[in-house]
Parts: structure tokens; C-alpha cells; sequence
């Protein structure tokens, strides 16, 4: 099969070529946008980092037309202000079925399974994979999230694995160097 060279590894052409349909880009947040630490202090206050790659690669997608979706068991004013500071479009917490919330967002906004690619790191994202073109497994993920993935990321969750998908979705529609500047 044919490979293409990317920023994070050689990747057969085929799945290439499904990245180029990618409309939607749906994530967990624990274990994705943050490596999976919850900090939480005396007074009840609870803080999460995130990866400001992450943060950048989520903005570019939008320049060429992709939304982004996150998807999250847990409830967070946190998250709220992070992904709308990122312009993501579907922010949808609280959500323990996330098949179902996947199927939502198909049935409300008309994506097709062919034009979602969702990413997770523990078994309730899986459910995800089942709605989506690409399951993708960041490199910190569950061994059962890795088997049940399309593929796995290079970089773990928190540490730059959404910024991996997002230039690997860029780089497929062509659009990698003109966003980024960056050559493959």
C-alpha cells in the first residue's frame, strides 16, 4: 500500500484520503484536550490544562470548514470557556452515551458517518468510533481504545495529539503549508 510522509510518521494513502472527507472532528475532552488529570482543591474548585497546540490546530480547522465537536461524560464550566474561547461548535458535556450524542449531531447538522472522524482514550469513546469514518486513539489511550481504533495518534492525549489529527486532516485537504507555513 502507499505511503504518505507526514509531519508525524509515514500514513497509508487510504486513510489519507478519508481525513481529506473530514467534516467534523469530534473529541472527548479528558484524556484528549488534557492529559486526564483532574486537580480538584479544598474549596470544590476544579482545573484542567490544556495544550495551547491543541488550542491552535482546533482554530485552523475552522479556516478550512471543518467543525469540531467535543463530546464529555463530565459537566465543566471549564470546558465550556476553553472551547468556546476555540470557536468549537458543538460543545455537549454530560453526556455518558456518546454513540448517541454522535448520532445527534448527524441527524441535526447533515454529516455523514463518511465526513466524522472522532478521537478518544478510554471505553466510553468507543461508541464514538462506531458513527465515524476515523476512530482515532491517542498514543496514551487504553489498550481495548487502540484496538477498536482506525488509528492511533503519535502524541499522547493533552500533549499535542489533537494538533497531530488536525495537521493530519489539513495536510490531506492540501491545506497544511498555507495554514502553517510547515512542508512535509
Amino acid at each position: 500500500m502507499a505511503k504518505v510522509n507526514t509531519l508525524y510518521g509515514q500514513i497509508d494513502q487510504s486513510l489519507m484520503n478519508k481525513f481529506a472527507n473530514i467534516r467534523l472532528l469530534v473529541c472527548d475532552v479528558d484524556g484528549v484536550f488534557s492529559d486526564g488529570t483532574i486537580l480538584l482543591g479544598n474549596q470544590g474548585e476544579e482545573l484542567k490544562a490544556f495544550n495551547t497546540k491543541d488550542g491552535y490546530g482546533i482554530k485552523a480547522l475552522s479556516k478550512v470548514g471543518v467543525d469540531v465537536a467535543v463530546i464529555t461524560g463530565r459537566q465543566s464550566q471549564i470546558v465550556a470557556n476553553r472551547m468556546q474561547a476555540l470557536n468549537v461548535k458543538h460543545i455537549m458535556q454530560n453526556r455518558e452515551d456518546k454513540q448517541v450524542a454522535i448520532k445527534e449531531l448527524i441527524r441535526d447538522y447533515g454529516y455523514t458517518n463518511s465526513q466524522i472522524a472522532s478521537v478518544g482514550d478510554d471505553m466510553p469513546d468507543t461508541g464514538m468510533f462506531l458513527e465515524s469514518e476515523i476512530g482515532i486513539a491517542v498514543a496514551d489511550a487504553h489498550p481495548m481504545v487502540k484496538q477498536k481504533a482506525t488509528f492511533c495518534t503519535s502524541l499522547d492525549g493533552g500533549r499535542g495529539a489533537v494538533r497531530e489529527i488536525c495537521d493530519l486532516i489539513l495536510q490531506a485537504k492540501g491545506k497544511l503549508e498555507e495554514i502553517h507555513g510547515a512542508s512535509v
